[in-house]
């Protein structure tokens, strides 16, 4: 079953030290998604749909959620989140990526969900919003990054 949106970006911010801005925050959401459905067959680690926006993918839910913090660190807004038990298998997803990509700068996040072959190059029209990245095409990015 499919977390909340709310509670895997709680659970990120957490892992950062709530030191991530809202840009930060989507790419590590969408390489959490993609690595998670790749790893389990095409699940969703949270429910949640990413659209193509100029500067990645993102996820319009949480953006309007964590955009009063600007180009700042987020601080804990999410009222309905719910944490993870010790054993839940997301929460290894969650703390893989976190741990080798909370590292790298949102220039540097941006750079890599740009990937010329990924989900996002296939659906981004410049400028323009609602454009969707598919589940299919997350799932098709996570199989060719690991092809390469």
């Amino acid at each position: 079953m499919a977390a909340r949106l709310e509670s895997v970006a709680k659970y990120i911010c957490e892992k950062s030290g709530w030191n991530v801005s809202n840009l930060q925050l989507q790419k590590l959401m969408y390489l959490a998604q993609m690595i998670y459905m790749g790893r389990t067959g095409g699940k969703r680690l949270f429910e949640g749909d990413f659209e193509a926006w100029d500067y990645g993918p993102v996820e319009p839910d949480l953006y309007h959620k964590v955009k009063v913090f600007g180009s700042g660190a987020i601080r804990d807004i999410f009222r309905n989140a719910r944490g993870f038990d010790d054993d839940d298998p997301r929460r290894k997803v969650m703390d893989d990526v976190t741990n080798r990509f909370l590292k790298f700068s949102a220039g540097d996040l941006v750079e890599i969900t740009h990937w010329d072959d990924g989900a996002w190059a296939k659906h981004y029209i410049p400028s323009a919003r609602n454009v969707p990245i598919p589940d299919e095409d997350i799932l098709a990015e996570y199989r060719d990054r690991n092809a390469a």
